[in-house]
């Protein structure tokens, strides 16, 4: 099962490939193919948290906004 994606991304290295299988090597996988489909997963991770942060802002600045009270006027001309 090998991904289009990351094939064309090897392919289109160039000069770089060097250099990319040296970090592949160094961080101890077994191919360059096995390197990039981690660094996919790792990003593809990390957008995932970044929208389940974003809607859990979202829903705490709704609840706090929800939750202010207005404030109590002891008098009728303010």
């Amino acid at each position: 099962m090998e991904n289009a994606q990351i094939l064309e991304k090897i392919e289109n290295l160039k000069g770089r490939r060097a250099y990319e299988e040296k970090r592949a090597a160094k961080f101890g996988f077994s191919s360059l193919y096995e390197y990039f489909e981690h660094k996919l997963e790792k990003q593809a991770f990390e957008i995932e948290e970044n929208a389940s942060r974003m809607l859990q802002f979202k829903v705490e600045r709704e609840l706090a906004k929800k939750s202010r009270h207005p404030k109590k006027k002891s008098c009728g001309c303010c």
